[in-house]
């Protein structure tokens, strides 16, 4: 019996942790083929927005129904399903013979995506009932680990050849890499679903969560940190190319450096999350990551390698907020998750557009300090929590 059981907790290891590499790596394999794909078809930028931008759709839906999925069929067979959606949507990729097919195809693409993120989100929840910080952070190591490989494997595979049908080519490389997909599923037929470890926690509705004020400051931490995060990736280059005229080559190098401190930092900061408690973990991070980004703007080119330097802060704000719902609401985990990640996920969409309308409008140096103060802000609403929830004797 015993045997069976840690075979078990092998098969759910697997699953979680090469399901969030292959998240990580199909999120980010894109990248290399987007302008052989604009070239293709004659795409304008407008166009290549609107794909941007109904990829956020599918994901977005995909988060507000994932979990009722699973609670009518099972959370199994509902990540087996979002692993199938991502082939699939691979091969259709390679099919497309004009824009509306290609995105349509990437629409399911991150249908799956997000099908996945909120299933492998409790899967992970449930089997990682001690040190939870710890494992969390180690699961997000492994996306970020594939959205690092991610761009590298797009490029080679799309330069392998195949006989005398010449190079592989965008249209091979997605069904190539997205059927790596394929490979947790063994795993996960092989497992059994986990269910709920603890009897504590609250099962709540959304309406539950939706006045629940804790919920809200969760949702407000999360958001605030995650935008932050990712208006790095978007921006850190951009900037530096053009306050201190880096060449492209130098800037990209920089940004490496932050997205290699932040990968580190998941695999070794999750004990710190579970040593000093959740809320402080976030509260501080995020406050070092804003004082980095901050001081880096405000000293100058000297101090440019704070921008990399602020990765050690962020990197652990996403598992370790979710480490809190796991905790806070163990048994209302599939409803928690839903709200917490839907609201983030139209809050990102929201706070880019916002920092990209601010720099339009007045500077880079003036969006880059709203980027390091999203982080500020994220540390603040997280000491917030943590009061009301010392008031409350409910601190994790």
């Amino acid at each position: 019996m015993e045997t069976g059981r840690r075979m078990n907790d092998v098969y759910l290891l697997l699953v979680v942790f090469g399901g969030f590499f292959i998240f990580g790596l199909s999120e980010n394999i894109r990248g290399p083929a987007i302008l052989p794909i604009q070239g293709e078809f004659g795409l304008g930028e407008s166009q290549i927005g609107f794909l941007l931008a109904i990829n956020s759709l599918g994901y977005l839906i995909a988060c507000s129904f994932t979990a009722f999925l699973a609670r009518k069929i099972g959370i199994r067979p509902t990540v087996v399903a979002a692993f199938l959606a991502m082939v699939l949507s691979g091969w259709l990729i390679g099919l497309s013979a004009n824009f509306a097919f290609l995105a349509t195809s990437f629409f399911l693409l991150y249908i799956g995506n997000g099908m996945l993120e909120i299933g492998l989100g409790i899967v992970a929840a449930r089997i990682f009932t001690k040190n939870t910080g710890t494992m969390m952070n180690m699961t997000h190591f492994f996306y970020g680990f594939g959205s690092m490989v991610a761009p590298v494997s797009a490029a080679y595979a799309m330069t392998l050849e195949i006989g005398s049908a010449g190079e592989l080519g965008w249209r091979g490389m997605f069904p190539l890499l997205l059927s790596l997909s394929l490979l947790p599923i063994v795993p996960a037929l092989l497992g059994r679903a986990p269910g709920d470890r603890s009897d504590k926690g609250k099962r709540v509705s959304l309406r539950a969560m939706a006045s629940d004020p804790s919920a809200w400051l969760i949702v407000g931490m999360l958001t605030f940190g995650v935008v932050s995060e990712m208006s790095v990736g978007s921006w850190l280059v951009y900037y530096l190319e053009n306050v201190y005229r880096w060449d492209t080559e130098r800037a990209s190098g920089m940004l490496s450096l932050f997205f290699l401190i932040f990968m580190l930092a998941r695999l070794v900061l999750g004990p710190v999350t579970d040593r000093i408690g959740y809320t402080r973990s976030v509260m501080l991070f995020s406050a070092f990551a804003g004082l980095c980004g901050l001081a880096a703007v405000f000293l100058g080119e000297p101090a440019a390698f704070l921008f990399a330097l602020a990765g050690l802060g962020m990197a652990p704000i996403y598992p370790t907020v979710m480490a809190i719902l796991a905790k806070r609401y163990a048994r209302g985990l599939d409803t928690a998750i839903t709200f917490t990640v839907t609201l983030l996920g139209i809050g990102n969409v929201a706070g880019n557009m916002i920092i990209g309308y601010i720099i339009e409008w007045h500077s880079l140096q003036t969006g880059y300090t709203t980027i390091a103060l999203l982080a500020l802000v994220c540390s603040a609403l997280s000491f917030a929590l943590l009061l009301r929830l010392k008031r409350r004797r409910e601190e994790v």
